[in-house]
């Protein structure tokens, strides 16, 4: 990421922030066309994905996973151990029937108690 831009409004949460990183122009134009055929905005696509992202997706996870593989400045262990604590939390969550919130606090605990996971 290149730069980011803070514009405020009188409500806080009402903040929004620009995001801005370089590509070149051939992979730009490309994913102008793409957009173009899929129907979609620049910023559908990117808010899409933050949302995917940041909400875990599950049709998502397998790409952000494969890109952790190949750009993660975490080892391979860590990945791994990572994938693993994910993969029981999911199990824990079919098990305890658990809800969207309740499952966000078990991960925020358990990144406290685990920061080097």
């Amino acid at each position: 990421m290149k730069a980011v831009r803070t514009f405020y409004s009188e409500n806080r949460m009402d903040e929004t922030k620009r995001i801005i990183f370089l590509d070149t122009e051939k992979r730009h134009a490309n994913l102008k066309i793409r957009l173009h055929y899929d129907g979609l905005t620049q910023a559908d696509f990117f808010k899409g994905m933050m949302s995917g992202y940041i909400e875990k997706d599950e049709l998502l996870m397998p790409f952000i996973d494969k890109l952790r593989q190949n750009f993660s400045k975490h080892g391979k262990k860590r990945l791994k151990d990572s994938k693993k604590l994910h993969r029981k939390g999911l199990e824990n969550k079919d098990k305890f029937a658990l809800s969207s919130s309740e499952v966000e606090n078990i991960f925020d605990i358990l990144e406290e108690e685990f920061p080097d996971i």
